[in-house]
């Protein structure tokens, strides 16, 4: 097993894919590269299309040996996706809230992130971006290079002659490919676009040559991201080679577009690549899992912060179970799915991956599938997933574990705004005992003050934008000092009564990172270092809010199960400065309690000449009976989802929804 190979597994379905099972062709055969007829060898390899999804599939590449238009040590990565198919959907990166042209486009994020926060199957980095820092928190607003829309909305016009080479489709997927946009296209009927910086393929011929004696680190050997089309603009090919790392080097031009001939495409653009060069996609639970190996991470160990993406939307790949889908409520959920043939049906369920629990076994054979789960907590994550005995062969199925939210109906109730006063403590020893216990004794520290608590060294003012302004923490001489890198708070707050499901939600204006305790218990960690890593009075935030000032809210819900009392609560938080050479800090925090309460659904009869009973929830099945007072039965099947058609017997029911 090469390096490449080693370490390189996708989870999909019920099995681990790993490289070294899939197969490997050898490529001995003839391609015209630049009009000369180059013979590849040995040394290229490229796996078969291995289906992801429905029109997805992944195609893998190694070049371990130098040869012909492959002179350096690669391994590549390539999606291709089928325009024609009728459940593909793109997705360019969406416009942020309170969209600015060229300055506030969209909303940063690492790929997976952007495979998790929009439910795509698959996804890459696009367009060139503004990168400021390249870890900068998820949602910091940025905007990006050429022109970028995404659902009919122009995210980045083409403004100017830099970065050109543009990749557009219509609302049903027909691609064009704009080798040089400028002067820019109409974008009139283009409903999703993304732009990269130049053509490497044009109409079947490789061109990437002549960028070689150009200027720029862009030419060099680098990691790449690379988007091309067929002859017959049917498929879509997303691809990412790998670099600065042992097991590939990386790419010039003319190699990259070797390598997406070699794939099919018949146009291709360079896009943005380097420590940027992404390829993600959704596992079954729906987790992102890398396909390639960012040289980013291989760094720093992070995926870097992107402000352009490119996802697709695809269906799963038809198996024995199919159609399976979760219609979760509050405190119960209803499930459907197919079966190939007739069998039982039966769900396995838990609030994490061991599942755990099952519901009772439904042992009519059906191909058409459904079941209750009862006894669920609100606002609750649960994984679940269809068991079928088949009645054909006997045989047990399983479908690949997913992933479900239960709702909470609660309306967030304020406990403290952000103008609450606070205790609060920057320097020196912070007393005995722990100072995020509910006995801690905090009189000797500051305040209280009422927020948004803050200090700065440079002038008198606290970071511009901040509102409401309270109180100064301690003042500092900017010759000699700097504000301490941690800073302490405490405040009390009454909740007359707790019911399991609780939430809590805080919104917050923090400057930079923050650690959250609740009567005396880690409850959050925002833009700090993930648990179980350890914080001290030295830890420095992950990352910072906004621009670098506390101008934006923090929006954050968490729940309160195991945390919050009935009667008298201690909210505890420590602020962490991205740099101890930070000149600022900033904290107010607002909180509010949401708990769970039941709403009824509405049961509906259609008499529009189909007589069906309707209803818009799940998490509900539906009883029948003879008269109000019962008795009430199951409606065969069960029915757990509306609409359900009434046959036509004439005699007198009744029917209610239940749980």
């Amino acid at each position: 097993m090469n390096n490449l190979e080693s370490g390189f597994a996708l989870e999909r379905g019920s099995k681990q894919w790993v490289s070294a099972a899939w197969p490997m062709v050898v490529l001995l055969r003839f391609l015209v590269v630049c009009g000369v007829l180059t013979r590849l060898t040995a040394a290229p390899s490229i796996s078969e299309w291995e289906p992801l999804f429905k029109g997805v599939e992944l195609m893998r590449g190694t070049n371990l040996v130098s040869s012909g238009d492959f002179q350096n040590r690669m391994a590549m990565y390539c999606l291709r996706i089928d325009l024609r198919d009728p459940d593909v959907r793109l997705l360019p990166s969406p416009r942020i809230t309170n969209f600015v042209a060229g300055t506030r486009e969209t909303a940063g994020m690492t790929v997976s992130r952007f495979v998790v926060n929009h439910g795509v199957q698959v996804a890459i980095n696009a367009n060139f971006f503004d990168p400021q820092e390249y870890y900068l928190p998820e949602g910091t607003p940025m905007y990006v290079s050429g022109l970028q829309v995404s659902g009919g909305l122009v995210v980045s016009p083409q403004n100017n002659s830099q970065h050109t080479a543009s990749i557009v489709f219509d609302a049903t997927n027909g691609v064009r490919v704009i080798h040089t946009n400028w002067p820019a296209i109409s974008n009139q009927g283009i409903h999703n676009a993304v732009t990269g910086d130049y053509p490497i393929v044009v109409n079947g011929v490789n061109i990437g040559r002549q960028y070689l004696n150009r200027p720029g680190f862009i030419h060099d050997t680098n990691p790449r991201t690379a988007i091309g089309v067929s002859v017959d603009r049917r498929f879509l090919y997303l691809m990412s080679i790998d670099g600065r790392q042992d097991h590939s080097s990386g790419a010039l031009d003319y190699e990259t577009g070797a390598w997406m001939l070699l794939v099919g495409a018949y146009d291709a653009v360079n896009m943005d690549g380097g420590g940027s060069a992404t390829m993600s996609m959704e596992s079954s639970t729906g987790q992102a899992v890398r396909i390639n190996q960012p040289s980013a991470v291989a760094d720093s160990g992070k995926e870097r912060t992107v402000g352009s993406h490119l996802g697709v939307f695809a269906k799963p790949l038809p198996s024995y179970i199919n159609d399976l889908t979760a219609y979760p409520d509050d405190i119960s959920a209803s499930l459907t799915w197919t079966t190939l043939e007739p069998g039982s049906s039966q769900v396995e369920y838990g609030p994490t991956s061991d599942l755990g629990q099952t519901t009772t076994v439904q042992v009519g054979p059906s191909t058409k599938h459904a079941a209750l789960i009862r006894g669920l907590n609100p606002g609750t994550e649960y994984f679940y997933r269809a068991v079928t005995v088949s009645a054909v062969d006997g045989q047990v199925r399983r479908s690949t574990l997913r992933r479900m939210q239960t709702a909470n109906y609660a309306v967030p109730e304020p406990v403290f705004p952000m103008d609450a006063a606070w205790r609060f403590f920057d320097g020196g020893s912070l007393g005995g005992g722990s100072w995020t216990a509910t006995g801690f004794s905090d009189g000797s520290w500051g305040g209280p003050g009422n927020g948004v608590l803050w200090v700065h060294t440079r002038n008198n003012n606290p970071a511009s934008g901040v509102e409401p302004v309270g109180t100064r923490v301690t003042g500092y001489n900017i010759s000699t000092t700097f504000p301490h890198i941690t800073y302490y708070f405490r405040t009390r707050f009454q909740v007359p009564s707790v019911t399991p499901g609780t939430q809590l939600r805080f919104v917050g204006r923090i400057d930079d990172g923050a650690v959250l305790y609740l009567n005396g218990k880690e409850l959050y960690r925002l833009r700090m270092p993930e648990a179980p890593i350890p914080i001290d009075p030295t830890t420095l935030a992950s990352g910072f809010a906004c621009n670098g000032d506390a101008t934006c809210d923090d929006v954050f819900d968490v729940s309160g199960d195991g945390f919050l009392n009935a009667g008298e609560n201690v909210l505890s938080v420590e602020v962490h400065n991205y740099s101890a050479r930070s000149a600022d800090m900033t904290f107010g925090l607002a909180m509010a309690i949401a708990q769970p309460r039941s709403e009824r659904p509405v049961l509906s009869l259609v008499d529009d000449g189909s007589r069906r009973l309707d209803w818009a929830r799940g998490g509900f099945l539906l009883e029948e009976a003879p008269s109000p007072a019962g008795p009430w039965t199951e409606v065969p099947g069960p029915v757990v989802r509306g609409p359900h058609a009434l046959g036509g017997t004439g005699e007198a029911k009744f029917f209610r929804l239940a749980r």
